[in-house]
């Protein structure tokens, strides 16, 4: 809708500038008025005085007179249109304001739902005249009116107008101006004397007037006009319902939705039965939603930064961790003849890795919502550039502990000599690739914390990623720091040797599951992409151990074709993700699954029918999200209780970036997936949010009233 909205306005646009294109023959040229004509609109400029002192400021109007069955259109036009725009051509030093918009009215036509004017309306705009403005001269104006009239069809149109008032001296009556100035000015938005608040509700807000009973009697309609397209859904009803404080308008969000502290503009229209007859009055709104209420808003700072310190100790349990801390404990027996002073400053660095890489991750994640963007845990793996990097690195790292290729001490930090390597840029850097095969997993305690810091300011926010990288650096610190922990390490030997190359399988596994992922995101033909970049990978790790300690030259000649080919693997690797990046749904029978993707309009119609949800958020590189889909959702049990109790599955992807699930998740105090919720039988039924470790039996309780 996004996309054809604007393609509508641009080509209306067109049609204007070809429609009312000027012919540049001065001769040609009719002499400008304060009136102007089409079929379907007359246009008149009417000023609020009839002479203007010098610095004085007055409004200046367009006034549209449209035949009937014709409307132009409000500054949000609502799913089609264009609003009015006012081209001002003023003396030296004078300047114009915005169109001061009067309250709209609605117009729809099938499912499509418009906002602007019939009959006649006035357009009015505050105009400042020169200080310098000499009397006994003319202030001379011209407006270059476009709008858009429609009926079934529409039609663009272009009139230009101008006006000559007469400059007098401060002393001298300016004179009452045009009626139709006093007309416009009782027709502009008001501030609404009562208060009103805006509180999320699923899928949209509830905008609360605390209007008085007999007040809300006297209502005959009630209409909240948004001033930005999309934020709201135009062409539904807008129910409201009386409460102890006035009475609650029900707003669905639109495809625009808003934004984290993003305020909601528009004009509230009352129309009430008087004495005098229908009176309609337009309320000004501008209102921040307060914050939904969540156990995980109201945990406290102490509380996330302990469940931030426990989900990050849990983390070296996740399958992609645990071999990077196990080399670790292995490197650290292989240097068992080291001075304990040594081996805890091994412990320190590798912290300091860690802490170093939720930094960067925290002051990213601050950079990209102070610009606005949704996102939460595990964002960069949404990225296919990032996830074929990490799966590169993976299967270098993997080539390493086999023996392809042993790194010297001139590059002892980099990734493939993290499982023989005791210097400490090697440990720094086991702390860096630890967090990076860390984030697309979630452990429990994780969600409430992150999800409150991403709820709070930058320092707290830095401080809870903080508490989570400690904790995924503590074991390892622990081990480092506590000789009676060391002694239950067995002693050196050949089994290190043999340990080191079985852990390169997990990194193959790794690699092989990010490249499934990149598949997902980027479409099957990235699967050769990666496979070609990974052969490459490999040819140069051969031809890096090949030339090393030979000959000088042979060296050089060598290093240089290493470096073109791990270039060209990222080249490539770039170009042929570029080329794919839309992407790929396999066409999967829709009988042989059990659940239907995700969208808001789809949950939305389901609840409002009373129906039962299961809601899945789910990443192809969310390690928790894929165990949990085997182990508990697929469980036949499950599937079979989801069929006889009428329970609709509709599992939301969140491997590519997708606001929409974002803010979803955001109503949740979450940041990342797994999400999981359940929404009993029944309107306006409280939902059931479940762990993030789900068994067959978890999910089978959560759901029982439904059974």
């Amino acid at each position: 809708m996004r996309i054809s909205r604007f393609l509508i306005s641009v080509l209306l646009l067109l049609t204007v500038e070809a429609a009312y294109s000027v012919d540049d023959n001065p001769s040609t040229h009719k002499a400008l008025t304060n009136t102007a004509s089409t079929e379907q609109v007359a246009a008149s400029l009417v000023a609020s005085v009839d002479a203007v002192h010098p610095g004085s400021e007055i409004y200046l109007g367009v006034n549209q007179r449209i035949i009937p069955n014709w409307h132009t259109y409000w500054t949000n036009p609502g799913d089609s249109g264009l609003p009015t725009t006012i081209e001002w051509s003023l003396p030296s030093g004078a300047s114009a304001g915005d169109i001061l918009w009067p309250i709209p009215s609605r117009f729809s036509l099938g499912s499509i739902t418009n906002y602007g004017y019939s009959n006649e309306v006035t357009l009015l705009s505050k105009v400042r005249v020169p200080v310098n403005a000499s009397v006994g001269e003319t202030f001379a104006v011209q407006a270059l009116v476009d709008w858009l009239v429609c009926n079934e069809e529409c039609i663009p149109q272009q009139v230009q107008l101008s006006l000559s008032l007469p400059i007098v001296a401060a002393s001298t009556p300016t004179g009452v101006g045009s009626p139709l100035i006093l007309s416009a000015l009782a027709q502009l938005p008001v501030d609404s004397p009562w208060p009103v608040e805006l509180k999320p509700l699923d899928g949209g807000f509830s905008l609360e007037v605390g209007l008085t009973l007999e007040q809300i009697k006297q209502i005959k309609d009630i209409w909240f006009y948004p001033a930005d397209w999309g934020v709201l859904t135009q062409n539904i009803p807008q129910p409201y319902k009386v409460t102890k404080n006035g009475l609650a308008i029900q707003l669905k969000s639109g495809e625009a939705p808003l934004k984290a502290n993003q305020a909601l503009n528009g004009v509230l229209v009352i129309s009430e039965q008087t004495d005098q007859g229908l009176l309609q009055t337009g309320f000004s709104v501008t209102q921040v939603p307060q914050q939904a209420a969540t156990p995980t808003n109201n945990i406290g700072f102490i509380s996330a930064l302990l469940l931030a310190l426990l989900g990050g100790i849990i983390l070296n349990l996740m399958p992609c961790v645990f071999p990077v801390l196990s080399l670790k404990a292995l490197s650290l027996v292989s240097h068992a003849n080291q001075s304990p002073r040594q081996i805890r400053l091994q412990g320190w660095v590798y912290t300091l890795g860690v802490l170093a890489s939720f930094t960067f991750l925290a002051v990213l994640l601050i950079v990209l919502k102070a610009g606005g963007a949704q996102i939460g845990w595990g964002f960069q793996f949404q990225s296919p550039i990032f996830v074929l990097s990490v799966a590169y690195l993976m299967f270098v790292v993997g080539l390493s502990l086999s023996g392809v290729f042993i790194v010297g001490g001139s590059i002892a930090g980099a990734g493939s000599s993290l499982a023989d390597r005791g210097g400490y840029s090697g440990s720094f850097f086991t702390g860096v690739l630890a967090t990076i095969v860390a984030t697309p997993c979630t452990a429990p305690f994780m969600a409430a914390a992150l999800g409150y810091a991403l709820a709070q300011p930058a320092p707290t926010l830095l401080a809870i990623f903080l508490s989570l990288g400690f904790g995924l650096a503590l074991p390892y610190l622990l081990l480092a720091n506590w000789p009676r922990l060391q002694r239950w390490l067995p002693r050196p030997g050949l089994w290190m040797e043999r340990t080191k190359e079985v852990f390169a399988f997990p990194m193959y596994a790794t690699a092989a599951w990010l490249v499934w992922v990149l598949a997902q995101q980027a479409g099957p033909n990235a699967v050769i992409v990666a496979l070609s970049g990974m052969i490459l990978l490999g040819f140069a790790a051969w031809l890096y151990n090949t030339t090393r300690n030979t000959s000088e030259r042979t060296e050089r000649v060598g290093a240089g074709f290493v470096f073109l080919l791990v270039a060209l693997a990222f080249i490539l690797g770039y170009k042929g993700l570029q080329a794919n990046s839309s992407l790929h749904e396999a066409a999967t029978n829709q009988q042989e699954k059990n659940w239907e993707p995700y969208s808001a309009e789809r949950l939305d119609a389901l609840l409002a029918e009373g129906k039962p949800v299961f809601l899945n958020f789910t990443a192809a590189w969310c390690i928790s999200c894929l165990v949990n889909e085997r182990v508990a959702l697929s469980d036949s049990k499950v599937v079979e209780a989801f069929e006889t109790s009428g329970i609709t599955y509709l599992k939301g992807d969140w491997t590519k970036r997708d606001e929409k699930i974002t803010q979803f998740l955001t109503t949740f105090g979450r940041s990342g997936v797994p999400l999981y919720v359940f929404y009993p039988a029944g309107k306006n039924v409280r939902p059931v949010e479940l762990p993030q470790v789900l068994t067959p039996d978890i999910v089978l309780n959560a759901i029982s009233p439904s059974l």
